[in-house]
């Protein structure tokens, strides 16, 4: 289908109000029906994230909005209407905030972006005049880190933020920009530069690696020894969704265990991975300390593993990734949980509310494929437990029983509008 030659296409889709950035975007350069793609920017709208944040303006003056190199909290950001946008890696930016108070007052009554705050020399500072001092100018701060988790950031600004972490491309996302496969999604991953693409180049995750080496680890954390921290990445990535133990990284990376630990802390920090612990209640049958550790996304995993194109025994593995992507943003939460029992038996996901019973969840990309003995296993200990499984062949909820046990089988969008529905995250 092709589009009048006059038709503003920049004009429909609110290009013109997201500032100059995107004004040398060509028409032509431009996919109809909402996505943009051109040598220098994808421009999507993603409501459900730009809903969020101003619902949460309304309760908050300073947000914290943070995610992963390209995720698109930019173009998120500056896709808001109405809003004056500060770009902090450049230095006449940053310049003008070195006086934060004569800075936030020439902002009073406007609503702000301050992208990749981290570079500010003192950004906490900025951040807490502004909500302690300013409350009409209304902040949206991105960043590649948790807010408070480095030595960049002096205070978290605890109770004066609301905060929104923005995840890989989930469900609503996939919804919005008609990406109808979800195989598409799972081996392109969740940045949009790399879903959009025709086909991702080899280059371009070398590019992310070496991007997130200098504008984010060196910034925020000032490592060296930059071949031992991308191999020990590199290796994370292709053992993704499996028990994490430091000696297996220590030797192929060439530093202590020691190293290992603080190097996982700096992943999960940044988002890059994530440390789902296991769930127990001191049970002397379960597994109580090794976690395991997924890769932030899909396409990085498929990458490193030397994936290229859809295969069945490749789907089971992937779908779980996604399952945690989604509950990630929906819930935004981290405090996620696996269970394992010493005779083997292993839950894929447990959300322990307080004062609940928990949720076991187990992960299938066919209900076909699911096997009860480890739901069972978990029942036994936990018998006020209730059981879900969530699969992408599956349409419509309803109840299976094997034996004594009931499972909901589920789609992931049902499972995770029942857990938003009944409990909240804030339960979690």
């Amino acid at each position: 289908m092709s589009l009048p030659n006059d038709f503003d296409i920049k004009g429909a889709f609110g290009l013109n109000s997201c500032g100059p950035r995107f004004d040398y975007l060509p028409n032509e350069s431009i996919l109809a029906f909402g996505r943009t793609i051109c040598n220098y920017a994808c421009m999507w709208l993603r409501p459900f994230w730009t809903e969020r944040l101003e619902r949460l303006w309304r309760s908050r003056s300073v947000i914290w909005f943070p995610g992963v190199r390209r995720a698109g909290k930019t173009t998120i950001c500056r896709s808001l209407k109405d809003v004056e946008y500060f770009d902090c890696e450049l230095p006449r930016q940053r310049r003008e905030m070195d006086d934060p108070e004569g800075f936030l007052k020439s902002l009073e009554g406007k609503r702000v972006v301050l992208d990749e705050v981290h570079r500010l020399r003192n950004p906490s500072e900025l951040l807490k005049i502004a909500a302690d001092h300013y409350p009409t100018v209304r902040i949206i701060a991105t960043g590649s880190s948790t807010l408070g988790a480095t030595r960049k950031f002096r205070d978290s600004l605890t109770g004066r933020k609301a905060e929104l972490w923005l995840a890989p491309a989930m469900s609503r996302d996939l919804e919005s920009l008609h990406i109808q496969k979800l195989e598409h999604r799972l081996y392109r991953g969740g940045l949009p530069p790399f879903l959009l693409a025709d086909q991702p180049a080899e280059g371009d995750f070398q590019e992310w690696m070496d991007s997130y080496w200098a504008k984010d680890i060196q910034e925020l954390f000032r490592l060296d020894r930059r071949r031992s921290f991308l191999t020990f990445v590199e290796l994370l990535l292709t053992s993704s969704g499996g028990i994490f133990e430091a000696t297996r990284f220590a030797r192929p990376s060439e530093v202590s265990r020691t190293t290992i630990a603080n190097y996982l802390s700096i992943l999960e920090t940044t988002f890059v991975a994530h440390v789902v612990r296991p769930y127990s209640t001191g049970k002397i049958a379960e597994i109580v300390a090794a976690p395991k550790v997924y890769g932030f996304d899909t396409g990085f995993v498929c990458y490193f593993r030397g994936w290229h194109e859809p295969r069945r025994d490749d789907m089971g593995l992937l779908w779980e990734h996604y399952v945690l992507n989604e509950l990630h943003a929906r819930l935004q939460t981290r405090r996620i949980n696996y269970w394992r029992d010493k005779q083997g038996h292993e839950v894929d996901f447990v959300l322990a509310r307080r004062g609940q019973p928990p949720l076991a969840i187990e992960c299938k990309w066919s209900a076909n494929d699911f096997d009860a003995k480890s739901l069972k296993a978990f029942a036994t200990r936990y018998p006020k437990a209730q059981h879900f499984l969530v699969a992408q062949d599956v349409d419509r909820a309803y109840i299976k029983h094997f034996d004594s046990l009931e499972v909901r089988f589920s789609s992931l969008n049902a499972f995770v509008e029942r857990v938003e529905g009944e409990f909240g995250p804030d339960q979690f």
